[in-house]
C-alpha cells in the first residue's frame, strides 16, 4: 500500500480528487496532451499519451501507419505509436515497458484523476509483459 493512501482515505478520495484533478488535468494536458482517461499509462508508452490515437489504441499501432509515419485516420498527424516507440528507446529504465500488454480502457474512469484511481486501486487490471 502506498504511504499516502491512508491520508487520502482519511480525507476522502472524492474530496482529494476535487483538489488534485484540476492540476493533473492542466499539467498533463500541457505536457503530454493528456485526454484524462483515468488510467494513465504514460510511463509504459515513452511518456506519449496513447489516447491521442484517433482509434484509442493502447497496445500499439493499427497497421494503417503510412510510409511517412503518419496516421491513416488523420494524415496530418504523426502516428502516436511511432512517437511512443522512439521515446521509449530513450528511457533506459522503462524502455521495455512498451511491450507490456494493456487492458482495455475502462470508460467509466474517463474524466477522473488517474492519480486518485491509482491510490484507490481502481485502475489496476492484469498487465502481461511480452517476452
Amino acid at each position: 500500500m502506498h504511504r499516502l493512501n491512508p491520508f487520502f482515505a482519511r480525507i476522502g478520495y472524492d474530496r482529494a480528487a476535487k483538489i488534485i484533478l484540476p492540476f493533473e488535468d492542466v499539467g498533463k494536458k500541457l505536457v503530454f496532451d493528456c485526454r484524462l482517461c483515468g488510467q494513465c499509462i504514460l510511463h509504459y508508452t515513452g511518456m506519449t499519451c496513447p489516447m491521442t490515437c484517433p482509434k484509442n489504441l493502447r497496445n500499439g499501432p493499427c497497421g494503417g501507419v503510412r510510409l511517412n509515419g503518419h496516421c491513416e485516420v488523420k494524415p496530418e498527424m504523426r502516428c502516436v505509436w511511432l512517437d511512443a516507440y522512439e521515446r521509449s528507446q530513450k528511457m533506459p529504465i522503462w524502455g521495455r515497458e512498451l511491450l507490456t500488454e494493456q487492458p482495455p480502457v475502462n470508460w467509466q474512469l474517463h474524466g477522473t484523476s488517474s492519480w486518485i484511481n491509482l491510490l484507490k486501486g481502481v485502475d489496476r487490471r492484469l498487465r502481461v509483459v511480452s517476452k
